[in-house]
């Protein structure tokens, strides 16, 4: 099976254009000194000497789809509140081109790590989720947006944003765009019809439970790529690379042996690359072990980063 990776000019990924639709939120990291113990409670005092805010969930899928070199567009909805304008301020800054919904009673979901001596200590989340109006309307906006993109990716963490998904991938695989979906949960039918979904290990044994042979995973795998009518399904498998199943059969490729300092944010720089690659005319076959590769590179780095182009194609 031929894996050599292949090279897309930074012209053919410059008209490459990306809908990335799902739940954005604000990655804050606190970066302290930690000196002492607290007399209140066995816990570490951390004394907080920088703030950082990055992109986070959806949002952090389409930076690195701009990080690239391609455009893209960003569906989602936020509220009305500072991490929502702290959002809104950091995307502005990268080239994405925003459709944000408000929706007033909604809290837009901030995850805040607390870091000291190089290490997480502690991550609080802030969340709720959407109402169903502003969703509905997201979905007419969506419905605009279609044509004037190659690839659609649906990014979903669970927090509610993409509670009528079944209606958008139907819509999209109508129009002839490809589909591909970064799934939660353990009812993957709400994915049927999507051109590729890219669960990890974990979420793909929530789905169809654990396999104890790559036998018994390739035919449990083939076996749910039928069930949802999906033209692939693509595993993420940490340490052992990665898998595609599809018509053809199964290909593989192998992790890039790198030093892995942080996993936040990989499978985002996964998906997004390979979305990205799609949207360049690549086959998913030739996509993957470039995507493969931008996971590799992505670990290597604190938080949630992106990957360059001269980085995945040196």
């Amino acid at each position: 099976m031929n894996t050599s990776l292949i090279s897309v000019s930074p012209e053919q990924l410059s008209h490459a254009s990306v809908l990335v639709v799902g739940d954005v939120m604000l990655d804050r990291y606190w970066y302290g000194a930690v000196d002492r113990i607290s007399p209140e409670a066995p816990v570490p005092v951390v004394r907080i000497t920088r703030e950082e805010n990055r992109l986070g969930g959806c949002a952090n899928v389409a930076y690195n789809v701009v990080s690239l070199g391609a455009q893209a567009s960003l569906l989602s909805v936020v509220g009305d509140d500072d991490a929502s304008h702290l959002l809104e301020d950091l995307v502005a800054k990268t080239g994405i081109t925003p459709h944000l919904g408000r929706d007033a009673q909604l809290k837009t979901t901030v995850k805040l790590r607390v870091i000291g001596r190089q290490q997480q200590l502690l991550r609080v989340d802030f969340e709720n989720t959407p109402q169903n109006e502003v969703l509905a309307s997201q979905t007419d906006q969506f419905l605009k947006l279609l044509d004037q993109h190659h690839v659609v990716l649906f990014s979903d963490y669970g927090k509610g944003g993409l509670a009528h998904v079944t209606q958008m991938i139907t819509a999209a695989r109508a129009a002839g765009k490809a589909v591909l979906i970064d799934p939660k949960g353990s009812d993957y039918s709400r994915y049927s019809g999507a051109t590729c979904i890219t669960p990890n290990r974990a979420e793909l044994e929530q789905v169809i439970g654990k396999w104890s042979s790559e036998a018994e995973l390739n035919q449990k795998a083939h076996a749910l790529r039928q069930a949802l009518q999906l033209d692939a399904l693509l595993l993420t498998r940490s340490e052992e690379g990665m898998t595609l199943f599809d018509a053809q059969g199964e290909l593989h490729v192998s992790a890039q042996a790198r030093e892995v300092f942080d996993v936040t944010g990989a499978g985002d720089t996964v998906i997004a690359t390979l979305a990205t690659l799609v949207a360049a005319g690549l086959s998913l076959r030739d996509a993957m072990p470039l995507a493969n590769k931008a996971g590799g590179v992505v670990v290597g780095k604190f938080g949630t980063a992106t990957v360059s182009y001269q980085e995945l194609f040196a």
